[in-house]
C-alpha cells in the first residue's frame, strides 16, 4: 500500500483592500481538505496567517518553513502560489527549497506544480507575476492619489477635524470636532502652554478621537504640524493646494510652527497663582515685581536680583485701585461713545469703496505663481530639477499662494471690518467705564493689557505705556470718562463752545475734528484685535 504523504496546509488572507477578491480562510481550509481526502494527504498541521505577503517577514509563514526543513513535512497544500509569496524573497526561498529535496511536493486546486525543470520554470512565473500585481496595484494606487491631490482632493481618511463625504468624495468640516482642533492652534499660537496643556485643555472640552478615547500629546503635535487645516494638503514631502474649507488661516497656522520651533517652556510648577504675577517690572531696576502674601494682604515687591533696589513694598488692592483709574483716563464719556457709535453706523451704511485695483493685482500675483508652478512642473518632468528642488519650489509657491489668497479675502472684507472694529473701540470704551466702577479685578487686568505695554511699578505708583488709539485719546485730554468734565477741558481748548458740539458740526468729514479720525485709523484697528483665549 502507498504511504500516506505528510503535508503542511498553508492558508493567508489579507486584510489589504486588493485581496477582497481572494476566498476566505474558512473557503480555502475547505477546499483544501477535500483536495487532501481526494489525494489522500496526511496533513501534519493547518498554517493560518492574516498578514500580505508584498514583504518578507510573515511569522507564520516562516514558522511553516522551519518545520519543513526540520522535516517534520515534505509537500505544501495551498489555495493558489500568491498565498506564499508575493515577493521575490520568499518566492526564492520556495524555489530553493525545492531544488534541494526539502519540499517534494506542492498542490494547489487551481494551479498545477511537478519538481521538474518545467515545474519549478512555471511556479517561478507564478510568483513573478504575484510579484508584478503587487507592485502594479501599488504605482496603480500612488498614481490615483496623485491624480486627487492634483484636483486638490485628501487621498485618504480624514483627519480629525474633516469628515470624508462620500458622495462628492471630499473632506468636509467636522461640527463636533474642528472647533476643538481651532481651539487648540489659537491656544498654541499664544506661546504660553505646553503640548501637554493643549491637550489635557481640549480633553476637558470634550475633544475625543472618532473611536471616542482621549488623544495622547503625540496626536496633538500631528495636529499642530499638519497643514491641512489652512488648506494645504502634504502628501510625500509635497505641498497641494487642497479643495476642502480651511477651519484656520495659514496665518495661525504659521504662527503655531513658529511657536513650536522655539519649542515653548511649561510654565513652572508648584507657584501659587497671584493675579500681577509676572506683569509688572521694578520702575528702579527693571527687575520683576513678584507677589507675597502677609498677614492675609498681598504685596507686590520688586525681585532685586539684579542691583540694590530701594522700592518698597505696595499692596495688592491699591495697584487695582490704580489700574481703575488710568482705564478711567484712557476711556470717553459715556454720551460720546454712543454718540460716535451712531455716526459711525451711519458713515458705514453710506460709505463704498472700490477695491478693485488691488484685488486683481492679488489676483494677477496668484495667476502668476499658478504659472510658475506649471513651469516647475514641466522641469521636473524633463529632468531639469531634482526631487528636493522640485518639492522645496513647489511647497514655497504653495504657501505664498494660500497668503495671497487669504489676504484677498481678507481686503474684500476690509471696508466692513474697519467700521465694526470702530464700534469695537468704542464699545470697549463704555464696558471699561463699567469694569473701573465694579468689575472685579480679574477682569480688570484682562482689559488692561489692551489698553498699554511696558507696565512698571514705582514709588508704590503704577506706571505704563498706553498704546495706539488709547494714547491718542490720553494725549487728546479728552479722556476721563465723564462728559462733564471733559467738556470743561474742550471749553479750554475750543473756546465757548463745548467740544461734543463741535464734533456734531464735524460729523459730516467723518469724525476727522480733533481724535475722531483716528477712531477709525489702522492703529485702532490693531489696538481691538480680539486676544486670543480658550
Amino acid at each position: 500500500m502507498e504511504q500516506t504523504k505528510k503535508f503542511f496546509i498553508y492558508t493567508r488572507k489579507s486584510t489589504d483592500d486588493k485581496d477582497r477578491q481572494v476566498r476566505s480562510i474558512p473557503d480555502q481550509l475547505a477546499e483544501l481538505h477535500e483536495l487532501a481526502k481526494k489525494e489522500q494527504l496526511e496533513i501534519v498541521d493547518v498554517f493560518v496567517e492574516k498578514q500580505t505577503a508584498k514583504i518578507p517577514g510573515r511569522p507564520v509563514f516562516g514558522e511553516m518553513i522551519s518545520r519543513m526543513e526540520a522535516g517534520e513535512a515534505s509537500g505544501i497544500l495551498a489555495w493558489h502560489p500568491d498565498r506564499l509569496a508575493r515577493n521575490s524573497v520568499d518566492g526564492g526561498k520556495i524555489i530553493y527549497l525545492v531544488d534541494t529535496g526539502i519540499i517534494l511536493e506542492m498542490k494547489f486546486p487551481t494551479f498545477w506544480f511537478d519538481p521538474t525543470p518545467q515545474g519549478k520554470f512555471m511556479l517561478s512565473i507564478a510568483f513573478s507575476q504575484s510579484k508584478y500585481y503587487v507592485d502594479n496595484l501599488s504605482e496603480n494606487i500612488k498614481r490615483g492619489h496623485r491624480n486627487k491631490l492634483k484636483d486638490g482632493i485628501w487621498p485618504r481618511n480624514a483627519p480629525l477635524g474633516y469628515l470624508n463625504d462620500k458622495v462628492n468624495k471630499v473632506i468636509i468640516s467636522d461640527p463636533e470636532r474642528s472647533q476643538y482642533i481651532v481651539k487648540a492652534f489659537e491656544a498654541y499660537a499664544g506661546g504660553k502652554y505646553t503640548l501637554r496643556q493643549i491637550r489635557d485643555l481640549i480633553t476637558e472640552l470634550g475633544f475625543r478621537s472618532q473611536k471616542e478615547q482621549v488623544l495622547s500629546v503625540s496626536n496633538i503635535h500631528d495636529i499642530l504640524r499638519n497643514p491641512i487645516f489652512c488648506g494645504l494638503l502634504r502628501y510625500g514631502g509635497e505641498i497641494y493646494e487642497g479643495k476642502h474649507k480651511p477651519i484656520i488661516t495659514k496665518k495661525l497656522f504659521d504662527s503655531v510652527q513658529e511657536v513650536m520651533s522655539r519649542k515653548s517652556k511649561p510654565k513652572g510648577k508648584g507657584l501659587k497663582e497671584y493675579l500681577y504675577r509676572g506683569f509688572f517690572r521694578c520702575g528702579e531696576c527693571s527687575c520683576f515685581i513678584t507677589t507675597e502674601t502677609q498677614k492675609g494682604h498681598n504685596y507686590l515687591r520688586c525681585t532685586k536680583r539684579k542691583n540694590p533696589c530701594l522700592q518698597k513694598y505696595v499692596r495688592e488692592e491699591i495697584i487695582t485701585s490704580q489700574i481703575k483709574e488710568e482705564i478711567k483716563k484712557v476711556s470717553l464719556p459715556l454720551d460720546w461713545a454712543n454718540w460716535m457709535i451712531e455716526e459711525n453706523r451711519k458713515d458705514q451704511s453710506s460709505e463704498i469703496q472700490s477695491s478693485e485695483i488691488f484685488s486683481q493685482k492679488t489676483k494677477d500675483e496668484i495667476s502668476l505663481l499658478d504659472s510658475k508652478i506649471e513651469k516647475l512642473i514641466g522641469l521636473y518632468l524633463e529632468n531639469g530639477l531634482s526631487v528636493e528642488e522640485y518639492q522645496t519650489n513647489k511647497n514655497r509657491f504653495m504657501s505664498d499662494k494660500q497668503l495671497l489668497k487669504e489676504k484677498l479675502s481678507a481686503f474684500e472684507k476690509k471696508s466692513h471690518n474697519r467700521f465694526e472694529l470702530t464700534e469695537k473701540f468704542l464699545k470697549a470704551n463704555i464696558y471699561n467705564i463699567e469694569l473701573a466702577n465694579e468689575g472685579i479685578p480679574e477682569k480688570i487686568l484682562r482689559e488692561f493689557k489692551k489698553v498699554g505695554s511696558n507696565f512698571e511699578i514705582k514709588d508704590r505708583t503704577l506706571l505704563f505705556e498706553p498704546r495706539g488709539a488709547w494714547k491718542t485719546l490720553l494725549d487728546s485730554g479728552f479722556g476721563g470718562g465723564n462728559s462733564e468734565q471733559t467738556a470743561l477741558r474742550a471749553d479750554h481748548i475750543f473756546g465757548s463752545e463745548t467740544l461734543f458740539e463741535n464734533l456734531r458740526r464735524r460729523k459730516d468729514s467723518n469724525l476727522r475734528g480733533a481724535f475722531g479720525a483716528y477712531l477709525i485709523s489702522s492703529e485702532v484697528l490693531s489696538a481691538t484685535q480680539p486676544r486670543l483665549r480658550i
